[in-house]
């Protein structure tokens, strides 16, 4: 072993230590990734920034501008406005329904859009009849996965894992050539998951109070002048009197009072940090002449608007909760309660956040006494109140998904609609005929969505998902350094003393469970980058067919069901779904073995 191969396992070592631990985001990662192989001379400078300029990277970006089209145009919403249709249908009939649409619509547009879309039906569906969520939302993310696997375009790392075997003198991949696979896959997936529902905890429906533990949140209220608690005593009012409601501090003129008296008189203009539930929220915004934690953070328009004396009170606008999902990229990720409420629009109030569970925070799901010990990360939830008139701000917030769906919020005119959805279909065939490779149709796509006025720049900056991007432009010369120290031949060489003799199955079956054992811990997409070029060397010094060994990659890599921190919307529906680690590691385990060695009886088949 070289020191250059040492030094790129070493780079390998460290990153697979980041994202297993959540040490940094995904661009982060990519960042360090980049120049600590240009800093150690593995790869030339050029090199440590071709990811940027890869084709694949470049096909991965145009699909997702697609995916935001599509999203903003109301097609995903409109192939998707029957679903209500099935809530009177048993559990056992609805949830393959669920899995057959989700998995449809995912083969051929982003399925982490698709799998939102649908989160926010089922949240619907949950509210309003009372359909556990919780039965619905893993096996709607497992099937979006396979959905995704089973085309060219369906989904990133197939992209990954076709241009990589490319650059490395094999054969590209068609874009149905693999179908029948993936829907082998996915029908077993379907008729087990819906086998499984019996094990998946029956959440009850939305119910924000319960949901964010509201009965130990913590939030700020000013007195207004025309407060019935101004002039009062402590002890005679309800702050007193309410055993739901306790008075943690009070502020006057800037000085911070702990534990106030009973016997203080309330002033004008006092601040009073409280803690109590969601009912006594509701009775403090509407009544009381309070102000929760508003005046401080509204508009200088807003506030002279309050005090027009001729402002009729029921011309004042509807304060809502709104439930906000944090996507990787989200523009407020790292942000604490405390300091929200400083950076987010200026009439958003942020309440409460509910945290993610990950294998490091196991214990901090709710911020509750304190604003500034927990920040956001990918997957919590943000609750905000904020009036109804400003939910489409929301709505633009990069990486931002608004849970809840109103009937205010602009919807797309149906020309939008069908010439979005005629796009998609264009792009589609030309690419799935060979007319176009993947990224020429996708950028072709997107150019006449912008042209004809169909997609917005402004949108696309503040919704596509840049993470992605920067990891697979940081990952691709990782991939580049290995082949160039031939750090992929030594481990590939390590594999054959271990396979050389074995039959097929074997063969197969070993890098299969390797790769969807380490796409659990690693990023789906960096396990295909790092696994291709092995796999390819492997069937090259055993003299096998390539085809077999790369589908294999581009399988595994996305068949890690076993933690919900292995791909995108797993993260996504974790906490949502009040799924505990058991239930991926279990359930979502059963079937990634179950598949491992349906797909390993199939792909031997093949050499």
């Amino acid at each position: 072993m070289t020191t250059e191969i040492i030094l790129v396992f070493l780079v390998l070592l460290v990153t697979v230590v980041f994202f297993a631990f959540e040490i940094f985001s995904v661009d982060k990662i990519a960042f360090f990734i980049i120049v600590a192989l240009a800093l150690l001379g593995l790869v030339t400078p050029e090199e440590a920034i071709s990811g940027f300029s890869n084709s694949a990277t470049i096909a991965v970006l145009a699909l997702m501008i697609l995916a935001i089209a599509m999203e903003e145009n109301g097609v995903i919403n409109w192939l998707t406005s029957s679903m209500g249709m099935v809530k009177s249908l048993p559990l056992f009939f609805m949830a393959p329904i669920f899995m057959f649409v989700t998995a449809g619509i995912s083969a051929f547009i982003s399925t982490t859009a698709v799998v939102i879309v649908f989160i926010k039906i089922i949240k619907q569906l949950s509210e309003k009849f009372n359909i556990p969520q919780s039965k619905l939302l893993l096996p709607i993310s497992f099937a979006g996965i396979l959905g995704g696997s089973c085309t060219l375009m369906g989904t990133s790392t197939n992209l990954i894992v076709n241009s990589v075997a490319n650059n490395l003198g094999v054969e590209k991949l068609g874009f149905f050539e693999f179908s029948l696979l993936g829907l082998i896959f996915l029908g077993i997936a379907i008729v087990y998951l819906t086998l499984a529902l019996r094990w998946l905890p029956w959440g009850k429906g939305q119910n924000l109070g319960e949901d964010y533990d509201l009965n130990n949140f913590i939030t700020t209220i000013r007195l207004n002048k025309d407060s019935q608690l101004v002039g009062k005593q402590i002890e005679n009012t309800f702050l007193f009197e309410n055993t739901e409601i306790s008075l943690l501090k009070l502020t006057r003129n800037n000085r911070e009072h702990n534990s106030p008296g009973k016997y203080i008189t309330l002033k004008i203009d006092d601040e009073l940090l409280i803690m109590c539930n969601i009912k006594n929220l509701a009775r403090l915004n509407e009544s009381e002449n309070l102000s929760i934690n508003e005046d401080k953070y509204l508009s200088e328009f807003t506030l002279q608007t309050e005090k027009d004396t001729n402002l009729e009170s029921n011309e004042l606008e509807e304060r809502i909760f709104v439930e906000l999902l944090m996507l990787p990229g989200a523009v407020l990720l790292g942000r604490t309660l405390g300091n929200l409420r400083h950076s987010m629009l200026q009439d958003a109030i942020p309440i409460a956040i509910k945290k993610r569970k990950t294998l490091t925070n196991l214990k901090e799901r709710y911020v509750r006494s304190s604003m500034d010990k927990l920040a956001l990360k990918p997957g919590d939830r943000l609750l905000v109140d904020v009036e109804r008139r400003n939910l489409h701000a929301l709505e633009t917030m990069e990486n931002v998904v608004l849970l809840q769906e109103f009937e205010t919020i602009n919807r797309a005119p149906s020309f939008k609609k069908f010439f979005s959805l005629a796009v998609l279909l264009a792009v589609i065939a030309l690419a799935a005929t060979g007319v176009l490779s993947i990224m020429l149709s996708a950028l072709t796509g997107v150019c006449l969505l912008l042209l004809t006025n169909n997609l917005n720049l402004n949108t696309v900056y503040k919704k596509v998902n840049w993470q992605i991007f920067f990891l697979l432009a940081g990952m691709i010369p990782l991939g580049i350094a290995m082949h160039n120290t031939e750090a992929d031949m030594w481990v590939s060489k390590q594999l054959l003393g271990f396979l050389v003799g074995q039959p097929n199955f074997m063969v197969i079956g070993t890098l299969f469970l390797v790769t969807m054992v380490m796409s659990g811990v690693v990023s789906n997409n960096a396990t295909a980058i790092i696994m291709t070029p092995i796999a390819i060397s492997v069937a090259q010094g055993m003299s096998l067919d390539f085809k077999p060994f790369i589908l294999a990659i581009m399988f595994a890599a996305n068949f890690s069901f076993f933690t919900p921190v292995g791909y995108q919307t797993n993260t996504l529906i974790y906490g949502i779904g009040n799924y505990r680690f058991k239930h991926f590691l279990i359930i979502g385990g059963i079937l990634s073995l179950i598949l491992w060695i349906v797909a390993t009886i199939l792909l031997s088949k093949m050499l």
